[in-house]
């Protein structure tokens, strides 16, 4: 198991991308976390090239073999997710690296792809409500939230739907760097931050639906 995560330390951030990602899952989050000291992102895949999102969205991306000590994984979800919670080879790689992340964050149903991993076995996780089922039947050993904006679980983290990634991300940096500094970056963006983890107005709706 990787060290304790040192936000004083330079901290290195990989961003997994996959074909048919959700844009906003990736870029939401990068927005805020750019904004952290010592911090470099890299955006990366499990074999390297260009990664298309679900919105036509494209990066070059470099092959990830090994996060270095004090590493965070962001882990995106979209319809891209499905083949891969199905993936042997790709599950496999990913249990490796959460294994070596000081931290993960994982928003939407980049959840399911943890779940599929075993990591989150007996944790406390949340994913997107609207496919919420089909993350639950990946994952039986998980302890998924019904009803939650994201989940802090020891070194993860995870966000309901697509926009509550950037919600969860703010929790993160506000947990390790403090809430002055989630406020800050918050209103440099001029976002307004849904800081309370169990308010999750669209969980009623979406599994009465």
């Amino acid at each position: 198991m990787p060290s304790a995560f040192n936000p004083q330390a330079a901290t290195d951030i990989y961003c997994l991308l996959f074909e048919q990602y959700e844009t906003l899952d990736l870029m939401g989050p990068v927005e805020f976390l750019f904004r952290l000291p010592q911090t470099r992102l890299h955006y990366v895949s499990q074999s390297c090239g260009m990664v298309v999102s679900r919105q036509g969205f494209t990066v070059q991306t470099q092959r990830l073999y090994r996060l270095p000590e004090n590493s965070i994984l962001l882990v995106p979800g979209g319809q891209g997710t499905r083949p891969l919670a199905q993936d042997t080879a790709f599950l496999r790689d990913l249990g490796a690296w959460l294994e070596q992340a000081a931290c993960c964050l994982s928003v939407c149903t980049g959840a399911a792809l943890l779940a599929a991993s075993g990591r989150l076995d007996g944790l406390p996780a949340t994913s997107n409500k609207q496919a919420f089922d089909w993350v639950r039947s990946v994952g039986g050993m998980v302890d998924w939230q019904p009803s939650a904006r994201w989940v802090a679980a020891g070194r993860f983290y995870t966000s309901s739907g697509v926009s509550a990634g950037m919600d969860m991300t703010l929790g993160f940096i506000a947990d390790h760097y403090g809430l002055a500094q989630a406020e800050a970056i918050a209103t440099h963006c001029e976002y307004i931050w849904h800081d309370n983890p169990a308010d999750d107005p669209f969980a009623v709706s979406a599994l009465t639906s």
